[in-house]
Parts: structure tokens; sequence; C-alpha cells
């Protein structure tokens, strides 16, 4: 099914902000900081494999002291400040975070990458027609915002390496960067401007 490309009046207050690299930057880094696993251990000399004994007597051997196999010193000793389980995470101000939704928005919008289509409808859920479906549109990069979930759409797209689709409330900063393009449905878009209509974009937020 063939799709109709739609030019909608988008919202000043939502496709319009000023565009504040830095605060991108800070939510991008905490969204792939949040992503790490922090699962990295390595073991000190309290808990690597080897005999507590002394190796030779203290003095009159001709060599340097040595009180323990497992001494940082030696091969096969503990590590001395290496990494351990940790969490990465942290979390960034809610308005912060809207702020950035809002920046990133407007910046694809500035550089003419939204696309708005009546609806996104496959005939059948293969990777060929959603790749027929965007040579239609003329894009290759694209995140892919629908309303609701759709099996034959998210199924069509996952083999597409250069493709991603969202639902509306997944939507994200570093998505909507990772990609060229950025698709909306009529649906998704007002979606979209019902949740981020309220937001005010917080002045004291840094730029």
């Amino acid at each position: 099914m063939a799709v109709q490309v739609i030019h909608p009046q988008l919202q000043e207050r939502i496709f319009g902000v000023p565009i504040r690299p830095r605060l991108l930057h800070q939510v991008v880094m905490m969204q792939l900081n949040s992503r790490r696993t922090g699962t990295a251990s390595t073991k000190t000399r309290g808990v690597v494999r080897g005999s507590g004994r002394k190796p030779w007597r203290q003095k009159g051997t001709g060599r340097a002291r040595a009180g323990s196999v497992r001494s940082p010193i030696w091969v096969g000793g503990g590590i001395v400040f290496g990494p351990h389980p940790r969490d990465y995470s942290y979390r960034l101000p809610k308005k912060a975070r809207r702020a950035a939704l809002l920046t990133a928005l407007s910046l694809r919008m500035q550089e003419e990458k939204i696309i708005v289509v009546d609806k996104l409808e496959l005939a059948e859920m293969k990777t060929k027609e959603m790749k027929k479906t965007l040579d239609e549109l003329g894009v290759e990069s694209a995140l892919i915002v629908i309303p609701e979930p759709d099996q034959k759409v998210e199924r069509s797209a996952r083999n597409l390496a250069t493709v991603k689709v969202l639902r509306t409330e997944g939507l994200n900063v570093y998505d909507i960067l990772c990609y060229k393009h950025l698709i909306l449905t009529e649906k998704s878009l007002k979606a979209l401007e019902e949740r981020l209509a309220p937001i005010q974009e917080n002045a004291g937020v840094g730029g």
C-alpha cells in the first residue's frame, strides 16, 4: 500500500525551540551510561588463587623480599585498582530530559528531516514491504514512530540495519539523533503533541 505524505502545521513550541547542543550531549551520555552493564570484574590479592605461604625466608637468599605469590607484582597475582561491578546509570532532572527531547525534534525539523504520513500499513509482514515503503519516501535511514503496537511494521523493519520502529511513548533523544529521518504517522504526531504540549522548556537548564 502506497503511503501518502501530509504536511500538517507543526506546533512551534514542540518543533521550533532553540537548539541546545550541550543539553543534547548530556542526555545522550545519560542514556548510554544507563545501558552499560557494569559487569567488569578483577580479582584482588585477597581473592586470587594461590598459597598464603611466604615463598622464601626474608633474609639470606640474595633475592628481593617476597611475602606472597598473590602479590600484584607477581605474574598471576592480584590486580590493584581494577574494575569491579558497578552501576553506571544516573538520571538528569525530568525538565532537562523533556527539554532535550524538544530540542532533538526541533533539530530534525530545522534540517527538514521529519516526514509525516497519513498512516503506515503494510500488505505483508515482510522486510521487502518495509523497504519498498521507505523507497517510496526516498529515505534509507529512519526512525519510525507508531502510535500503538503493530506487528507487521515492527517485524518488517527489524532486519533493516538503518531502520528502527518505536512507539510514541518510547521516543527518546538518542534514537532521534541516530537516524537521519524521523517518520511520524498522523496518529503518532497527534499523540506526541498531546504528550509534549503541556511541557514548557525550563530556561534554567544548561544550554
